[in-house]
């Protein structure tokens, strides 16, 4: 390992309990939040619909009008101090909003989260790619303020398991301290967030002294390098080349019975009821102890996996939007709808979902990290077909789950054969694969020492039974 020379940083989240008086501030200032957030975005909308033309079609009327300047995050952040002159009025609901009540950093944070959607919308990020329209917010979207000029002055007083900061507009909160800040670190910026259990503030700390750490240009290889599998299939959630299988946790299936009892008791209710609102309130902490569920298991399974001392992981590619897409619907002659297998594919896109594999690689990511190993995603065609130790296409349907094989006394699982051809292609010793007239070859030889490697591996898992989580819901 080597050290950077950039500082290092991290972010703790604890809960807080703000008073009443506290409480409704806060709740405002979100209010006035959404509004400043929406409101620029729309002007920046009218902004792109009023000075752009398609490319298929011309304009028949040309304005004569000069075009208009394109809205930025300086241009928009200085409307507010003329909006603090006077209060706003809400066109749809009326109701008068006071900006001045509100930090200005938070405002000009919303300005520049308003910035960064928009710009990542029309010219894209650093890579090329581009995100979807951005939407506008709703009560239930917007939940976050953040103050960017955050130090260790805020911090009052630090007792046993409690400290005290003073937030600008809103007075001392009582903080819950279940760790204690490292020595070392200052604050370098806070940001509030309301959730369905409470409000929690997070603290992003630096250290100047203790630089990051930067792995050292360290080559893949046979032994320092895992292949990962994922898997969709009865209790296993990942396959690893080193013939393990590790076990799925399915939070939402487990949790899916309570949430549609407490989902048809809401709908009985009458809108805007008390009791539809506690209801509503307890389905939210259903989904939120899911979601907690989930990500606790993914932090547990990548520290397992980073444990086993792995310098490189390979993983595969997977394009989740396209798996849980939907099916393409089917007519007749006549308009009748036809069946297109969607029922089915609706309870495949709830495990994909549920299994959650883009938030378990990138939890991985950010652990392997950490520990200077590096995570590298890979193009999984036809790794799942070829046998890994003789380069033979096996596994031609998804039906297929072992395969025996009589040469060797072996029983080869599916999933850790896939698992070790995710090794070999991040290797690059995986063969090329070339369709003619519709029949599949396999192009490409393999050294004696590797398949030896791989047998003994496969020998190996086929004696090892799969583990299983026990009493995680």
């Amino acid at each position: 390992m080597r050290k950077g020379r950039s500082a290092m940083k991290t972010t703790y989240q604890y809960q807080f309990y703000p008073d009443t008086n506290q409480k409704l501030s806060l709740n405002h200032w979100l209010r006035i939040c959404r509004y400043w957030y929406n409101r620029q975005l729309g002007d920046r909308f009218d902004w792109w619909e009023m000075n752009r033309t398609t490319v298929n079609a011309c304009p028949l009327i040309a304005s004569i009008s000069a075009p208009r300047e394109k809205p930025n995050y300086y241009s928009q952040k200085q409307q507010l101090p003329v909006i603090k002159k006077d209060l706003v009025k809400v066109f749809h609901s009326g109701e008068l909003l006071d900006f001045k009540q509100v930090d200005s950093t938070i405002l000009q944070d919303v300005s520049k989260r308003v910035d960064k959607a928009f710009e990542r919308f029309i010219v894209g990020d650093s890579k090329g790619g581009k995100s979807g329209r951005p939407r506008f917010k709703t009560e239930a979207d917007y939940r976050t303020m953040t103050f960017s000029t955050a130090n260790n002055d805020w911090i009052k007083l630090v007792r046993k398991n409690w400290i005290y900061i003073r937030l600008p507009k809103l007075g001392v909160i009582k903080v819950r301290m279940h760790r204690s800040i490292p020595d070392g670190f200052t604050i370098k910026q806070a940001s509030v967030t309301r959730k369905v259990d409470g409000w929690f503030i997070q603290l992003m700390l630096e250290d100047s002294s203790v630089p990051e750490f930067i792995p050292d240009q360290i080559s893949p290889n046979w032994e320092n390098s895992i292949g990962l599998d994922a898997v969709l299939n009865e209790d296993v959630y990942l396959a690893t080349s080193s013939g393990e299988k590790l076990p799925s946790l399915k939070p939402l299936r487990k949790n899916q019975a309570k949430l549609d009892r407490i989902s048809t008791k809401r709908n009985k209710r009458k809108r805007g009821s008390k009791s539809r609102r506690k209801l509503a309130k307890k389905e939210a902490k259903q989904h939120q102890k899911i979601a907690r569920y989930r990500q606790d298991f993914n932090y547990k399974t990548a520290q397992k996996l980073v444990r086993s001392g792995a310098k490189f992981f390979f993983h595969e590619d997977l394009n989740l939007k396209g798996l849980t897409k939907r099916n393409k619907v089917k007519q007749d002659d006549n308009g009748t709808y036809l069946p297109n297998g969607q029922s089915a594919k609706s309870g495949l896109n709830k495990s994909w979902l549920d299994a959650a594999f883009g938030q378990f690689f990138k939890t991985l990511d950010y652990i392997a990290e950490k520990a200077g190993a590096v995570v590298i995603p890979q193009k999984p065609a036809y790794t799942s077909m070829v046998l890994s130790y003789r380069n033979e296409i096996i596994f031609t349907d998804c039906g297929i789950r072992d395969y025996w094989d009589e040469q060797n006394s072996l029983m080869v699982d599916r999933d850790i054969n896939a698992a070790i051809n995710l090794k070999r292609l991040g290797l690059d010793i995986f063969p090329s694969i070339k369709c003619r007239s519709g029949n599949l070859s396999v192009v490409g030889t393999m050294d004696d020492s590797t398949a030896k490697e791989i047998l003994y591996t496969l020998h190996r898992a086929a004696k090892k039974p799969t583990p299983y989580f026990t009493q995680l819901v």
